[in-house]
C-alpha cells in the first residue's frame, strides 16, 4: 500500500536533508515552488512540512520561510563530583577551563548581570527562604565558538553582602570563584551540594538568547544546584539552562578509563 503523497514528499525532502543536498541551515524552496516541483496541492505541501517539523528536521520562521535545522556538535559537560568544589559549571573560571580543554572549542562569556530582587518560589525554596525575600542574582550568558550555549544564574541571600561579602553586588567576575570568596569573607565552607535536573520548555527570554523556536520545539535542561555549608544550610542556588540540541552531560565516579567518543574510535 502506497504512502500518502505528503509522506512521499516529506521522505524525498528528508533524503535531500540527510544527504546534504539541502544544507544545514539552508532555506527550503517556497510552498509555491514545492507545489510546482511535486505537482501537489498547497495543503499537501503543508502536511509534508508539518511532518518534517515533527521529525525535528526543519523549522518555520514567521515571515521568513522554512529552514533546515542546523545540526550542532554537542558539547559534553562533566558535572563535578567533589562535594567541596565550586566547580562543575557553577563558576565562570571552571566553565572556561572545561571548554578550553577541548582544543576544537572556543569558550566565552558575556558580562555578569547583577540584580537585587525578591525571591521567586523556586529560588526561595532552594535557599530555604520565604518567597519575596531579597536575594542577589548573578547571571552570565555563555557561548562556545560564538554560539549561545547556556544561561546561568546564581542566587545568594542579600544578607551575605550586608555581612561583608560586598562583591556579590559587583558585576566583576570573581576569578577565585564565589564559593572561595564566601569562605574567605564569611567563613562559609561548602561541604556538599544537591543537583536537581529537569527538562522543560524554555521561557521567552531563554528562547530569545539561545535562539530556540518560540513554539518549544527544542527543550532545555534545567539544572538547579544548591550548595550547603557545614551547618546544613544552603549558601547558593545556581540555575543553569542548557538547550537539549547542543548539550550532553557526563557523570564519572571512581576509577574509569578516559572517555572515547565515536570520532576517536
Amino acid at each position: 500500500m502506497a504512502h500518502p503523497i505528503y509522506r512521499q514528499i516529506a521522505e524525498d525532502l528528508r533524503r535531500q536533508i540527510e544527504s546534504g543536498e539541502l544544507r544545514s541551515g539552508s532555506q527550503l524552496p517556497t510552498e509555491h515552488d514545492l507545489q510546482y516541483r511535486y505537482e501537489a496541492s498547497r495543503n499537501t505541501i503543508r502536511d509534508a512540512i508539518k511532518l518534517l517539523t515533527q521529525l525535528g528536521l526543519v523549522r518555520t520562521r514567521a515571515g521568513q520561510g522554512t529552514f533546515v535545522i542546523e545540526k550542532m556538535d554537542p558539547f559534553i559537560t562533566t558535572l563535578s563530583m567533589d562535594p567541596t568544589s565550586g566547580s562543575g559549571g557553577a563558576d565562570s573560571t571552571s566553565y572556561l577551563s572545561q571548554v578550553s580543554g577541548n582544543d576544537r572549542k572556543q569558550p566565552s562569556a558575556g558580562p555578569v548581570r547583577v540584580a537585587i530582587e525578591p525571591a521567586s518560589e523556586k529560588v526561595a525554596s532552594g535557599l530555604w527562604r520565604r518567597p519575596e525575600t531579597e536575594v542577589i542574582s548573578r547571571q552570565e550568558q555563555r557561548y562556545i565558538d560564538g554560539i549561545p550555549w547556556s544561561l546561568q544564574t546564581s542566587y545568594y541571600p542579600a544578607e551575605f553582602a550586608d555581612r561583608g561579602a560586598e562583591r556579590l553586588r559587583s558585576p566583576q567576575v570573581m576569578t577565585e570563584g564565589t564559593i572561595q570568596y564566601l569562605g574567605r569573607t564569611l567563613g562559609l565552607r561548602q561541604v556538599g551540594y544537591r543537583d536537581w535536573m529537569t527538562v522543560r520548555a524554555p521561557s521567552a527570554t531563554e528562547a530569545d538568547f539561545l535562539t530556540l523556536p518560540a513554539d518549544g520545539g527544542v527543550l532545555v535542561y534545567d539544572i538547579s544546584r544548591t550548595a550547603f555549608d557545614g551547618n546544613g544550610q544552603p549558601i547558593r542556588l545556581t540555575v543553569t539552562v542548557y538547550p537539549t540540541d547542543r548539550n550532553q552531560f557526563l557523570f564519572e565516579v571512581g576509577e574509569v578509563p578516559e572517555l572515547r567518543l565515536p570520532l576517536d574510535a
